[in-house]
């Protein structure tokens, strides 16, 4: 599943989950031409996360071209044990979403779209809150804004105390 490992490179394997896959249906002059849109998200489950948006004639062919998107657009978040290193809130659309660090033992406390991102993550004790609009495109954009603002607490501390030392010295 999430954790599965390559025999032959010893990396963690890529895993895919669809988020919303939408009917379009754009009207020409010989009536409506039909196509798929697909939001897909990719995580390796240890800290690596993406999204991509596919649109195809055909639903596989959107789910192919999301997750290729998706995995072009792969970034680290930094984590702590099994949760976030502190809250914070991001916002996409008319879509809000807070993600806030759980306990040992909490859970993944999340709705559809934030659960995906988060679980594809690999976080597995979290809260989350959703305001405003519960559109999963918005939700997942937001959810992806929000953890490329978590900052590694050890990399701020060391950044601040090199400033504060500069300062003084």
């Amino acid at each position: 599943m999430v954790n599965d490992f390559n025999e032959k490179d010893n990396e963690p394997v890529i895993t895919e989950r669809v988020v919303k896959i939408s009917r379009v249906a754009k009207v020409v002059k010989g009536g409506r031409h039909l196509s798929f849109s697909a939001m897909v998200v990719v995580g390796d489950g240890e800290g690596s996360v993406g999204i991509g948006l596919g649109k195809a004639e055909a639903v596989p062919d959107a789910v192919k071209k999301g997750s290729t998107e998706a995995q072009k657009t792969l970034m680290q978040v930094p984590l702590k044990n099994t949760t976030i290193p502190h809250e914070v809130t991001a916002k996409s659309g008319a879509s809000t979403v807070k993600l806030m660090p759980g306990t040992i033992g909490t859970g993944v406390k999340a709705g559809g779209a934030v659960r995906a991102v988060v679980e594809l993550l690999g976080v597995r004790d979290i809260l989350t809150k959703v305001y405003g609009s519960r559109n999963p495109k918005n939700v997942v954009r937001a959810t992806i804004k929000a953890l490329s603002n978590i900052k590694d607490p050890e990399i701020e501390f060391a950044k601040r105390k090199a400033v504060r030392e500069q300062g003084l010295g």
